[in-house]
């Protein structure tokens, strides 16, 4: 099976920088995707992605040198079996506050073979196509499985979801911990108690041996959470880069 790069990155110690894709083009996702990150999530949650528009933004990335990633719009065994089989190298759960939700996600991404614990199913499609014909065989080991710690109950069940052995690590979504927290969704990373939360997650990760990745809303902050020691960061969606951009000629030309 061909491997996922992001392991290897993270086995070296090295973090890795994904885009994120909220506009459901599989142009656009082609464009990130050579533009030098690491991987590429394809937000079904959030983002305008149906299982159509995944699918070919995934057929798009696989032609670019970044890993392709989903986030699932929840935790749900069908939805995520689906992105895993059309090629997904790895899935970010959101709204996991509970080590029962957490299993339930981790099971979800992985086959009951070789005496694995797992719920997923046989028919990978795409990913034999990407993959390679061994791809069951070692499936397990190569998909990335990140919950997502959001809330005051994930805070609440922080290490029994880090401690949760079939996913391999935890991803923190820092405007909603900002809601659970009293703060507010555009709360600084730098707020104290922010800041402390955050921590907290990534040493529970540590703690088990598990990767922790961050969504960032500047690259700023992806920077200084890189140097913070997190494995993945993602430095905003490709709406706000394009905004920003479209803002930044129009001021130059009017100027």
């Amino acid at each position: 099976m061909k491997a996922n790069r992001l392991l290897e990155l993270f086995a070296t110690g090295k973090g890795a920088v994904a885009g994120w894709m909220s506009i459901d083009s599989a142009y656009a996702a082609e464009l990130v995707g050579c533009a030098g990150f690491d991987a590429v999530v394809v937000d079904c949650q959030h983002g305008m992605a149906g299982h159509a528009q995944m699918l070919a933004m995934l057929q798009a990335l696989t032609h670019t040198p970044a890993v392709p990633l989903v986030r699932v719009s929840g935790n749900q065994l069908a939805e995520i079996n689906r992105a895993l089989d059309a090629g997904a190298y790895g899935v970010i759960c959101p709204l996991v506050n509970s080590a029962a939700e957490a299993r339930a996600f981790g099971r979800a991404c992985r086959y009951p073979l070789a005496g694995a614990e797992g719920d997923r199913s046989f028919g990978p499609a795409r990913g034999l196509l990407v993959g390679g014909p061994d791809y069951a065989e070692h499936a397990n080991a190569q998909v990335l499985a990140l919950a997502m710690i959001e809330t005051r109950a994930a805070l609440d069940a922080l290490d029994a979801i880090a401690a949760e052995p079939t996913i391999d690590g935890l991803f923190i979504g820092p405007s909603d911990l900002g809601i659970a927290l009293g703060l507010g969704p555009a709360a600084a990373f730098t707020h104290p108690d922010l800041a402390a939360a955050i921590a907290r997650i990534q040493a529970a990760a540590a703690a088990h041996g598990k990767v922790c990745g961050i969504w960032c809303g500047s690259a700023e902050m992806a920077r200084a959470m890189l140097q913070q020691g997190l494995q993945l960061v993602v430095p905003g969606h490709d709406a706000l880069w394009l905004k920003a951009e479209i803002a930044r000629r129009l001021e130059a030309i009017r100027r």
